[in-house]
């Protein structure tokens, strides 16, 4: 079904020819931006979270999160060697629903990339508090290190939001540095993780996997006794929530138009990162709750800075110093991943007209969308400033999983509408692998909570009013204002009046 007007992908192709990036990344670089992106909060802080709502069983649910996410990611790889361009979800939608929907989706990534910046920010806050506090044995009071609408709450979180602010001076400067350096934080993060395993896993005791799923497996609302506030629990809410850490390896196809050979080395960095995050996420569950139990409402789940709290559980503290200084240290890989995919989201569709054209300037010395980048870390820093980070990131989630089932229902519309269309990557079994991906996240979208529901369509009426008054009557496809040309042709483009 068709949503107002539909880009073509050959337009869609000619127009990043027209106003492109640079193409500096290859596949080792996308695999290390996707584990990058992957690996942060939602292991190293969101494990008390899971914890909390669904004890033990919480590695149940990083199961589900990640099947859901492996689907997802071979619908992703279809379409992103089809069309190698930034914009991930947003520009295929536009190829396959129509502009509306497309709109929709770019708006709902906002939810996914600019609020999972926000969380990871949040959570890096706690673990470099959790730090000054272990090894220099200051007491840091809440005021300015939680926001208003903490459990605990404060007045402002400061450490967050300079972290974000920081994340958004480094991708100011360019893509290829903030690669490097990327790749640096992925490899200090990955050792944390192989020390607390190599720790954890000798120290597990069966007897803390009893008893195993104490709130059952579908979600449902009780009172925290900890906070009295009403909280969802369950199995499948915790794969909701947990999915967060997942969440990532989508960012990779938003550096399409910047890799090298992308048709072959996005697919790679898509599914390379997603499989080598999933082993280390079970095993790391596994430690977490052998070693010193998951039950809801213990001390695992209440903890800001749950790995270190258990390697401080089981007598090794010096270790848990050590992953809390890798995790204070690795965590802004995420937030820069995070924002860098953002901000092309944002540089695409001003490309397309539906957002004010000076988001997609490029900087005359660095290259990058730099007023956009601006924006987005402005947006991250103020979040930040005044959220939990467990509201965020379920918050995060919702637009996450509508922008992977539109992608899931995309591949399968392609595979009708545009069947002769070279594919250097074909989801395999599509007709099954596609229609469980989309069922999955419509799944665990039901299984958030109401609050965070009300919140996603909230944020997306506000985006149709946006479209509305300003993008409608802006939108380039909307006035014409683009090429198509046929790649495989030697023919010249046919086009209509193309974009100034």
């Amino acid at each position: 079904m068709i949503f107002g007007r539909v880009k073509p992908l050959d337009a869609i192709l000619a127009t990043a020819e027209k106003k492109s990036l640079t193409r500096t990344l290859g596949a080792f670089q996308l695999t290390m931006l996707g584990i990058g992106a992957i690996i942060g909060t939602g292991i190293f802080v969101l494990t008390a979270e899971a914890a909390n709502k669904a004890g033990p069983a919480m590695m149940v649910s990083f199961v589900i999160a990640a099947v859901v996410c492996g689907l997802a990611a071979l619908c992703y790889s279809e379409l992103a060697s089809m069309v190698p361009v930034s914009g991930s979800a947003y520009t295929y939608s536009y190829a396959t629903f129509g502009e509306i929907i497309a709109w929709i989706v770019g708006w709902a990534l906002v939810l996914e990339y600019a609020i999972a910046a926000s969380a990871v920010s949040v959570g890096w806050s706690g673990y470099m508090v959790g730090l000054v506090e272990n090894i220099f044995a200051i007491e840091v009071g809440n005021n300015f290190v939680a926001g208003p609408f903490d459990a605990n709450p404060g007045i402002i979180n400061v450490p967050a939001m300079l972290i974000a602010l920081l994340c958004m001076a480094l991708l100011l400067i360019g893509t290829k540095e903030s690669a490097r350096f990327n790749a640096i934080l992925v490899a200090i993060k990955v050792a944390a993780l192989i020390l607390f395993l190599v720790l954890a896993l000798p120290a597990m005791n069966a007897e803390n996997f009893q008893p195993f799923s104490p709130n059952g497996f579908f979600a449902k609302e009780v009172v925290d006794p900890i906070t009295n506030n009403m909280v969802t629990v369950g199995v499948a809410a915790a794969a909701a929530s947990i999915f967060f850490a997942y969440v990532g390896f989508d960012a990779v196809s938003t550096a399409a138009e910047e890799t090298i050979n992308p048709q072959r080395n996005i697919p790679i960095g898509l599914i390379g990162s997603l499989a080598i995050c999933t082993i280390i996420y079970m095993l790391v569950a596994a430690g977490a709750t052998g070693a010193v139990g998951a039950q809801p409402g213990g001390e695992l789940s209440q903890s800001k800075e749950a790995l270190a709290f258990v390697l401080n559980e089981i007598g090794h503290g010096w270790a848990g110093k050590l992953v809390a200084i890798s995790a204070a240290i690795a965590l802004p890989s995420v937030i820069l991943m995070m924002m860098f995919g953002q901000t092309r989201i944002f540089f695409v569709m001003a490309r397309d007209g539906l957002l004010p054209d000076v988001f997609s300037k490029l900087h005359p010395k660095f290259g990058t969308p730099h007023v956009v980048t601006m924006c987005t870390g402005v947006f991250v820093a103020l979040f930040a400033a005044l959220f939990p980070v467990g509201k965020l990131a379920d918050i995060s989630n919702s637009g996450t999983l509508f922008a992977f089932f539109t992608v899931a229902v995309g591949v399968m519309i392609l595979r009708r509408t545009n069947p002769d269309r070279k594919r250097p990557f074909r989801t395999p079994v599509y007709f099954l692998v596609c229609p469980l991906a989309a069922a999955g996240c419509v799944f665990l979208f039901f299984q958030l909570s109401g609050y965070t529901e009300l919140m996603f369509l909230g944020w997306t009426l506000i985006g149709l009013v946006v479209y509305f008054l300003y993008s409608r009557r802006r939108s380039h496809v909307g006035q014409g204002l683009f090429e198509v040309h046929e790649l495989d042709s030697d023919l010249p483009p046919t086009s209509v009046p193309p974009i100034s």
